[in-house]
């Protein structure tokens, strides 16, 4: 499976695996799957750590750099077919990284893994959701 990952899910496993479910260990461990990171999650990972959101071990850019050395990750990118994507479907919230994340996955023929109710009750995508 092509797992593209969404941010929580993304910060849990990396810092706090005990908020994953068994499926989403169990797939983010197996060889056989593709672990897919967009650029949006950086971004909002950015943006949490510069409103005292989250807490990193490190100063955030040497956080995100590391972190993509610890666990290896494709990138999917933000491209013009991604953008145009995010009006191709509805969502119960108007939260734009959602809606990059959604269309990404779309676009690329991705699962999203997720704990966000809202994004697994639109189905908008394929989700493996964290329960």
């Amino acid at each position: 499976m092509r797992l593209l990952l969404d941010t929580h899910i993304w910060l849990w496993s990396l810092g706090d695996p005990s908020r994953l479910g068994k499926n989403v260990v169990s797939a983010l461990q197996s060889k056989d799957n593709e672990l897919w990171i967009s650029p949006i999650t950086l971004w909002e990972v950015l943006v949490l750590a510069d409103k005292n959101r989250i807490s990193l071990t490190a100063p955030v850019e040497d956080w995100l750099a590391q972190a993509l050395r610890t666990v290896p990750v494709k990138e999917a990118p933000v491209t013009n077919e991604v953008a145009l994507e995010t009006g191709r479907f509805q969502l119960p919230h108007r939260d734009p990284a959602d809606r990059f994340l959604v269309a990404t996955a779309r676009v690329f023929e991705l699962t999203l893994v997720t704990a966000d109710q809202k994004i697994i009750n639109a189905k908008a995508v394929p989700v493996l959701a964290n329960r």
